[in-house]
């Protein structure tokens, strides 16, 4: 297993990251462990996009406004 050292990491984020740790149960080294293993992993961007939505209540009374435009067929030439 790899290990890597972070210098020059603000006093204020190591503070943010140890209270997230605490909240978590776990370690602070488990911690940056998990979000780093969940920011590397590949997600499509309609899930991110889901969660991002239920994080912030929803968007089933969002308005779509009515579409005024024409389509048009697009010309390559």
């Amino acid at each position: 297993m790899a290990s890597i050292v972070v210098r020059g990491l603000e006093e204020s984020v190591k503070n943010r990251l140890a209270a997230q740790a605490k909240e978590h149960g776990r370690s602070m080294e488990a911690e940056v462990r998990d979000i780093l293993t969940r920011a590397s992993s590949p997600r499509h961007i309609g899930i991110a996009l889901i969660g991002v939505a239920r994080d912030v209540g929803g968007v089933e009374e969002l308005q779509i406004p009515a579409r005024s435009d024409t389509a048009r067929a697009v010309d390559f030439e």
